[in-house]
C-alpha cells in the first residue's frame, strides 16, 4: 500500500474487523479492507431486500456538497436511511452565507462535525476532502474532489461491480475518455493496481491522456498499462470497458464520437466483456447499448447503494 496523507492513516486492525476512519483516496485501501468491504456490501444487498435496518438509528450523516450531484448524493443519503440513520443535507454548500463570506472549509468542518457522526463531502478543490479530514472531529468520506482529483467511493463500487462478475486478478481493462481530469478513472486505476496480472489500456486523445502521477504509481506497483489513442485497437482485447465522458467544451462532436460505444463497437468486443460507466452519459454511450447483455452500468449504479452502506457501517463500527 502506498503511503497516504496523515488524514488517511486511520486504517488498521485485524482481519476479523478492519478499522476505517476517513475515506479520502483510493490508495489507502489494502486488499484485506477491500475484501471486507465487498463481503459487507453483499450482506447489505440482503438488508435492502428486507427493507433496511435500524442498527444505526442513533447516527447522523452530514451531506456537504459544494458541487452539484444527483447519483452520489442520493446514493449516500439512501444508504444512510437504509441503515436506519438520519441525514443533514445540502447540495449548494457553495451558496452558504459562510462560504460566500470566505469561510474556509476547515472552519465549516469543525462546526459541522459537532452536529453529525460522519461527513460526506464533495468539494471543488482537489484537496478539499483531505483538508476536511485533517481537522474533522468525525470521519470524513470523499464524495469527489475537483477536476483531476479523486472519487474513491465511485471506484469502490466500480470494482465491486467487476468483482461480482469475475476474478479481479488477470483482468484487462480499457479506461476511455477525458482521463487527465477524470477523477473516477484516476481512482479506479489506483485500485486496479492492487491486483496481480492486471493490464490497463488508457484510451484517450493525446491531450487528454492519463497524467504522469497515475502512470508513475502504476510503474511502482508493476502494473502493466498502455496509452492508446485509438479505441478500435484495444476494444476486442479487454474484459472490462470503463467508459467516461469527454466534455463538449474540450472536443468537437466528431472527435468525441471516435471514443463512443455504439453498435459497431459492440460487434468488436468480447462476448463476455462488461461495459461500465460512472454516469451521467452524453454521446459517448449510445442508448442502443442499454439492451446489450454486457451493459452493467445500471447495476453498477445500484451497487453504489450497497457499497456505501457497507462503507458507512465500517466507519461507524471502528
Amino acid at each position: 500500500m502506498a503511503g497516504g496523507t496523515g488524514a488517511t492513516a486511520g486504517m488498521g486492525g485485524s482481519a476479523g474487523g478492519m478499522k476505517l476512519r476517513h475515506v479520502v483516496e483510493s490508495q489507502q485501501f489494502t486488499l484485506p479492507v477491500l475484501m471486507e468491504l465487498f463481503d459487507r456490501a453483499r450482506g447489505m444487498e440482503k438488508v435492502v431486500a428486507r427493507g433496511g435496518t435500524l442498527d444505526y438509528h442513533n447516527r447522523i450523516m452530514a451531506s456537504l456538497f459544494y458541487q452539484p450531484s444527483t447519483r452520489t448524493r442520493f446514493s449516500f443519503e439512501a444508504a444512510m436511511h437504509r441503515l436506519g440513520g438520519r441525514v443533514l443535507s445540502t447540495d449548494h454548500a457553495q451558496a452558504f452565507s459562510s462560504a460566500i463570506s470566505g469561510e474556509q472549509v476547515e472552519d465549516s468542518i469543525r462546526i459541522i462535525g459537532q452536529y453529525a457522526d460522519v461527513i460526506v463531502i464533495r468539494h471543488n478543490d482537489r484537496d478539499g476532502a483531505r483538508r476536511a479530514a485533517e481537522v474533522s472531529p468525525v470521519p470524513v468520506i470523499n464524495a469527489g474532489d475537483g477536476n483531476g482529483g479523486q472519487h474513491p467511493t465511485q471506484a469502490l463500487l466500480d470494482l465491486y461491480t467487476i468483482h461480482r462478475e469475475r476474478p479481479l486478478g488477470g483482468l484487462s481493462v480499457a479506461i476511455i475518455g477525458e482521463l487527465d481530469r477524470g477523477r473516477t478513472a484516476r481512482s479506479l486505476a489506483y485500485l486496479l493496481a492492487k491486483f496481480e496480472r492486471v493490464k490497463i489500456y488508457f484510451v484517450a486523445p493525446p491531450e487528454m491522456q492519463m497524467k504522469p502521477d497515475i502512470l508513475e504509481y502504476l510503474d511502482r506497483h508493476d502494473t502493466r498499462y498502455e496509452l492508446e489513442p485509438e479505441l478500435d485497437k484495444v476494444i476486442g482485447e479487454v474484459d472490462v470497458v470503463y467508459q467516461t465522458r469527454i466534455r463538449a467544451d474540450r472536443a468537437a462532436d466528431a472527435q468525441r464520437m471516435k471514443y463512443a460505444i455504439n453498435p459497431r463497437v459492440l460487434q468488436k468486443m468480447k462476448s463476455d466483456a462488461i461495459i461500465l460507466h460512472p454516469l451521467p452519459r452524453t454521446v459517448e454511450l449510445d442508448r442502443t447499448v442499454d439492451s446489450d447483455p454486457r451493459a452493467r452500468y445500471f447495476a453498477q449504479a445500484a451497487n453504489g447503494l450497497y457499497v456505501r452502506m457497507a462503507l458507512l457501517a465500517m466507519v461507524f463500527d471502528q
